[in-house]
């Protein structure tokens, strides 16, 4: 037995030697890394008391057992005997922990070299094994002295009492937190390292006090335990096959352990579920995430991480960001994936440990006994983090936060989220294969959300759900957007938790010039998708779900939804219904979602698939912001396919009546707005600014943009609303034949306009009406290309005859001068048609023609100021006023005023008669009426005297007959 025993001896001299030939090496730990406790810990003499009980009795060595039946003593060592005799009792010489421990109380000088030489190596609790196992796997290592110490840390995985600093150093805090397991268990007197390490972990993170001797030997065992894959006979055992088939070869430094990691997220095939349970249970006990310095293959992947962007970050602060190089962020993710989230993350555990228990029911939340399901826990608290105030219980501030942080990472990488990889696998592999960039596979999961089969969609649809109250789980979004958010949305993104103010704010800011082409595309192509489900937009969900369910039951497009509330909003509006059915919040919130629409036509999916073709072909170099391609459409809309006409037709009906849906005239007259129309109400802001266009103060391009919009109007009554309630009794009664030939989806070219036009000069208008009719008569006066009819029919002529006048940037009724001018050279009887009616309008009233009314300004006022307007009344005064030699006018209008009645005069002649009415004026008015009336006389005279002279025409009848 003394044999036995001093082999045993010579076996830890053969590891002295070992960790002297590493030192001679250089070999020393990263010193980024602080692996040891502090050495007053480590080195601390042992006690007396310690060494009789069993748990002492085996943490002698790793070949105690021997020791502690056989004879060998330290007392009987030569090298030690006289220190012996000088320094310790005789009594204790038979227990060798007792030698050693008065060996170690004695001071060095007072004892030989060669016995403290020999109670060094004898000690186990020196710093030679813990030297040994940080560069167990170094190229300097032999082969033998490897396997020892791999043998050494087996036993200590069995059986934590083999190592006696951690018996030594946690004795106390197994005792105070009752680690002790159940002595009726099988092989309960050998006690798992794995079990003291949870166990201790668990009181850790429960807020406990653990003395720091104590955490110093957790953290190096568990650093321990995730460098070697085969300490675990569990992870031996069953993944056997996934080692050999995949990690061959990556044996050292955890190595093997994240390989199985990255098998286990799907990366490299499919796993087994008892390897995968091993692997868990063994991150488990290892807990990495407390301590990044714990998993060496983390610590050394991101050094330069540490080094550089997290050096605010003390060490043994735990893992909280996936975020990082490329080879450093693969590390955390491969415990990220591998792990029940609460128990990787001892933040979370911290900080939701009150909420778990008091909403998901788990009294002893993260203990070794719970059996609960992997992921249920943190499904219950994310579950609970969105809950609004009405619907119940929620959790604390502090909680939610950490839960949203955990969704921020699992929004990098689907393969961070469980349960979405497990749902999805199929369709991630159909529909997006090749979307390998971080982040790419869940967007192209929500862009073929219709495609997924049901329990994907469905674990996509509530992800999808989550950003849209919390867009910062869109990590790679906020990284892109951060100039935009720290110069205009500060305020909301400050808020630590979200209700989807922040996307909001980014929507409403888009194309400020903080704004990059990444936050752009992103913004856009979320909001792409919330247009898929109504429930992916949560302001508008949360202000409208009651009134969804009331009006628009069973529709589920959000474009679908918006369409039919605001359809219930614009009908009760037209029928003045006392109590609005939808609501006043969501009414609010609609408008908010109208405008976002009315930016880019892809928000309005119905409208981009019918003009499809016709961007391609019109606006395939407009980009899609701001509007432009459906202002691209309006200004191409006699060329539009029939489909997409109609479409652009409904929507410029729309925007006519609502002009704030109208995005690129609220943007470029948004100063302008201000300027004219702040008190305005939003439905008249089209006819505010037309009022104020030709103001010095207006801006150039909107007053461009005004009169576009002008253009539009003119093309159909039902563009202009105003006008369209004016004359709804007129339009029937004067011009039903023009309206029943008319369609629901296309212009009517102005010809309503026309027929109204030609009535007012008759006199025959309703008051509203007339004035309405006034208003665009001075317009269209001004501007040609107000009136389509002319456009229409005297295009031509315009060419050739006036183009110099329509080539004006600024229109200011030329074209229409010189077409009067050039009255006699039309040639078209269309067109000179439209002309004849102009100056019949003009005849009605002198305010629709400009040029004379500019030329007679002060004659009006000296001689016609108490002439009421209207109804040709100042005209008939000027034209007195021409024919009276004591009334002097201003040369330039008695010249225009002249021009005009020679004008009338011609028009009178040539103007065909559209009833007796015009019949009998043409002849009243004509040179030639006495020579007219007497052949009408004359007829009249004729037909009478032949009735006379040749007697009757019909046969005589008997008065029988005529009675009967």
């Amino acid at each position: 037995m003394a044999a036995c025993g001093r082999v045993q001896l010579l076996l830890l001299l053969l590891t002295a030697q070992c960790c002297f030939v590493l030192l001679v090496a250089g070999l020393r730990p990263p010193a980024s890394v602080n692996l040891h406790p502090p050495l007053i810990a480590i080195n601390r003499p042992l006690k007396a008391g310690a060494a009789p009980n069993g748990g002492n009795a085996g943490a002698a060595s790793s070949v105690s057992q021997p020791r502690r039946s056989g004879g060998w003593k330290l007392a009987e060592e030569e090298a030690c005997r006289e220190d012996l005799s000088r320094h310790c009792p005789k009594h204790t010489w038979n227990n060798n922990l007792a030698v050693l421990e008065c060996l170690q109380d004695t001071k060095e000088v007072n004892i030989s070299a060669d016995c403290n030489h020999v109670s060094f190596l004898f000690s186990p609790d020196i710093l030679v094994y813990k030297c040994l196992f940080n560069h167990k796997f170094e190229e300097a290592m032999s082969e033998k002295c490897r396997d020892a110490l791999t043998t050494r840390q087996k036993l200590i995985a069995q059986d934590y009492k083999v190592s006696y600093s951690l018996a030594k150093s946690c004795k106390a805090d197994l005792r105070k937190y009752r680690c002790n397991l159940d002595t009726n268990l099988p092989r309960a007197r050998e006690a798992r390292l794995s079990y003291l390490l949870l166990c201790l972990e668990s009181a850790v993170h429960r807020g406990r006090m653990v003395s720091g001797e104590c955490q110093g030997e957790m953290l190096d065992y568990r650093r321990m335990l995730m460098e070697d894959f085969s300490l675990s006979p569990e992870i031996v055992l069953h993944c056997r096959g996934e080692i050999e088939a995949h990690c061959s070869g990556l044996h050292r430094k955890g190595r093997t352990l994240h390989c199985l990691m990255r098998v286990g997220r799907g990366d490299k095939g499919p796993i087994d579920n008892l390897c995968q349970n091993a692997l868990q249970a063994l991150i488990q006990s290892a807990d990495p995430g407390a301590d990044y310095r714990i998993d060496r293959a983390l610590n050394e992947a991101c050094e330069s991480v540490i080094q550089t962007a997290c050096k605010h970050i003390r060490n043994g602060d735990p893992i909280t960001d996936a975020s990082s190089t490329l080879s450093c962020s693969e590390t955390p993710a491969d415990l990220t994936i591998n792990c029940v989230p609460h128990r990787l993350d001892p933040v979370l555990y911290r900080k939701c440990q009150n909420d778990a228990s008091r909403l998901c029911h788990t009294h002893g939340w993260n203990e070794t006994s719970e059996l609960m399901p992997p992921g249920a826990v943190f499904s219950c608290l994310y579950r609970h983090a969105y809950r609004t105030e009405e619907q119940g219980r929620r959790l604390t501030r502090d909680c939610k936060v950490e839960v949203q942080r955990i969704l921020h990472q699992r929004a990098l990488d689907v393969k961070l989220d469980p349960e979405l990889q497990k749902r999805c696998m199929t369709d991630l592999g159909k529909w997006c294969s090749e979307k390998t960039e971080t982040g790419q596979e869940l967007e192209c999961l929500q862009d073929h959300l219709e495609d997924l089969v049901s329990d994907c969609r469905d674990v996509v649809g509530n992800l999808t759900e989550l950003e849209s109250e919390d867009i910062q789980i869109e990590a790679l979004l906020i990284r892109a957007c951060e100039p935009v958010i720290q110069s205009h949305c500060h305020d909301v993104a400050d808020n630590q938790i979200d209700t989807g103010d922040l996307m909001e704010c980014l929507v409403q800011n888009k194309h400020q010039k903080e704004m990059n082409d990444k936050c752009a595309v992103g913004v856009t192509h979320f909001q792409l998708i919330q247009m898929k489900d109504f429930r992916f937009s949560y302001k508008f969900k949360m202000a409208c779900k009651e009134d969804v369910l009331k009006l628009c039951p069973n529709i589920k497009k959000k474009v679908d939804v918006v369409i039919c509330l605001s359809t219930t909003v614009r009908n009760d509006t037209l029928q003045d219904v006392k109590e609005q059915r939808v609501s006043l919040k969501c009414r609010r919130q609609l408008r908010v979602e109208e405008l976002e629409m009315s930016e880019d036509i892809r928000l309005e999916p119905e409208l981009h698939d019918s003009c499809k073709k016709d961007i391609n072909r019109f606006c395939s170099a407009v980009s899609f912001g701001n509007a432009q391609v459906i202002e691209c459409l309006k200004e191409n809309k006699q060329h539009l396919t029939h489909t997409c006409h109609q479409k652009v037709f409904k929507l410029q009906e729309t925007e006519m009546m609502d002009p704030e849906l109208d995005y690129q005239l609220m943007r470029v007259c948004k100063q302008m707005i201000k300027r004219f129309c702040a008190e305005s109400d939003a439905k008249n802001m089209l006819h505010c600014l037309k009022q104020n266009k030709n103001s010095e103060l207006m801006d150039p391009k909107c007053k461009q943009m005004i009169t576009k919009r002008q253009i539009t109007q003119s093309t159909d009554y039902r563009l202009n609303p105003v006008l369209r309630k004016a004359c709804k009794a007129d339009i029937p009664k004067f011009c039903q034949n023009i309206l029943n030939k008319a369609s629901d989806d296309n212009e009517l070219e102005g010809e309503v306009i026309s027929c109204l036009k030609l009535k007012y000069a008759d006199q025959r208008l309703s008051t509203d009406c007339e004035d309405q009719i006034r208003v665009i008569l001075q317009e269209s006066a001004l501007d040609y290309r107000l009136d389509p009819q002319l456009q229409l029919h005297c295009k031509d002529e315009i060419t050739h005859l006036c183009a110099e006048e329509a080539a004006a940037q600024e229109q200011t009724g030329q074209v229409e001068e010189c077409l009067k001018n050039n009255l006699l050279k039309l040639k078209q009887e269309a067109c000179k048609k439209e002309v004849l009616n102009m100056l019949k309008e003009s005849k009605a009233d002198i305010f629709v023609d400009p040029v004379l009314h500019t030329a007679c300004a002060l004659d009006l006022k000296h001689h016609c100021a108490a002439i009421t307007p209207g109804r040709g009344r100042q005209m008939s005064c000027l034209m007195e006023a021409l024919q009276d030699k004591r009334v002097r006018l201003q040369p330039e209008c008695k010249k225009r005023l002249q021009d005009r009645i020679d004008m009338w005069s011609y028009a009178a002649k040539v103007a065909p008669a559209e009833g007796f009415s015009d019949l009998a004026v043409q002849v009243m008015t004509s040179p030639s009426k006495n020579y007219i009336l007497f052949m009408i006389v004359l007829a009249i005279c004729t037909l009478f005297l032949v009735g006379l002279l040749c007697g009757r025409i019909t046969k005589r009848v008997t008065r029988e007959l005529k009675d009967r």
